[in-house]
């Protein structure tokens, strides 16, 4: 499930026979009854949401390969979207399908895929079911600011977001009657309370804690993480920067974009890498500002960006819709 561990080179526009051209995605029209599943699939009962994502040097025939696939064990194509840079012949793909498990077993897909990887020579060939396969296990790092932590939080609690949250870490101490505090005990989700030092940021502690998750989440987590930790841990984390990237890194950005005079704030959701808010970037998002606005509304903004910017991340990870694209850039399809 690591995107960006193997970073690629290329640009940020698609190829065609005859020019270059912005990525645009190819969708595929799909005839579907009020079920959501093909009305030419006879028997098709429950029908199931799969996708697949697929990275591989470009050649002739990659989307009808893939549709063939599909199509061959009575599943519906229901969009692909489909991104090659203009100077290297690199073939990204997401497709989303409908298929019916009782003829297209889960082991089954995961080997018809494998022969298409092998077929085309691909270094990422990945597919998930979000109905049938595990959620993704997330652990959360936070400090004192709550807004992103309790969003995170019920974003989870309603479904908005895909995953199963294992643990709450903090450098903060929260008193036992505080929301969320209230919050993870009704819910059942276990709270560690980890004070740091400049010397000591526990990151041995915090490793055992969240071994088993799938990717972790710094919902304002205000420490950095030492080159040894990520080596450590091995897996995607998610970061959110209360400012628009690359403008105004480390400490205090709604400050530095106030005595900026910006007409524009945002928020930053971003991998995180050994140099301090210069991870590829998944999600931004913005808000206009005038001279009318103090520091206090600059913050307030900010922090409902934060919130939206976090949450989407987070869904789009989940979703397969977050590829490396060389070494500080992402496609998100």
């Amino acid at each position: 499930m690591l995107f960006l561990r193997r970073a690629i080179s290329s640009s940020n526009y698609s190829y065609s026979a005859s020019c270059a051209v912005r990525a645009s995605p190819v969708v595929v029209p799909s005839r579907c009854s009020s079920s959501g599943l093909s009305s030419s699939s006879p028997g098709v009962v429950d029908g199931k949401l799969g996708i697949h994502v697929f990275r591989c040097p470009d050649a002739v025939g990659i989307v009808a390969k893939i549709t063939e696939c599909i199509a061959s064990r009575g599943g519906n194509l229901h969009g692909v979207d489909v991104f090659v840079p203009e100077d290297k012949p690199i073939f990204y793909a997401r497709s989303e399908f409908v298929f019916d498990p009782a003829s297209w077993p889960r082991k089954v897909m995961d080997i018809d895929f494998l022969h298409i990887k092998k077929l085309f020579n691909a270094d990422q060939s990945l597919v998930r079911v979000p109905g049938m396969d595990p959620k993704f296990k997330i652990a959360i790092l936070a400090s004192k600011q709550d807004h992103c932590l309790i969003d995170v939080l019920h974003g989870w609690q309603d479904g908005r977001l895909p995953v199963h949250i294992n643990c709450v870490i903090s450098n903060h101490k929260r008193a036992p009657n505080t929301h969320v505090i209230r919050f993870l005990e009704r819910n059942g989700v276990p709270y560690h309370y980890l004070p740091t030092t400049p010397v000591n940021k526990r990151e041995d502690e915090i490793l055992d804690l969240i071994g088993d998750s799938d990717f972790l989440v710094l919902a304002r987590y205000m420490q950095i993480l030492s080159g040894r930790f990520l080596r450590c841990y091995g897996k995607d984390i998610i970061n959110i920067h209360h400012g628009l990237l690359p403008s105004f890194k480390g400490g205090n950005p709604s400050r530095q974009a106030y005595d900026a005079g910006v007409k524009l704030i945002g928020a930053t959701s971003h991998f995180v890498t050994e140099e301090l808010d210069e991870g590829p970037i998944i999600e931004q998002m913005v808000e206009r500002v005038s001279h009318r606005d103090n520091l206090r509304s600059f913050v307030q903004k900010s922090e409902n960006l934060e919130k939206q910017c976090l949450a989407k991340a987070i869904r789009s990870y989940c979703e397969l819709r977050v590829l490396p694209y060389e070494v500080k850039k992402t496609v998100v399809f």
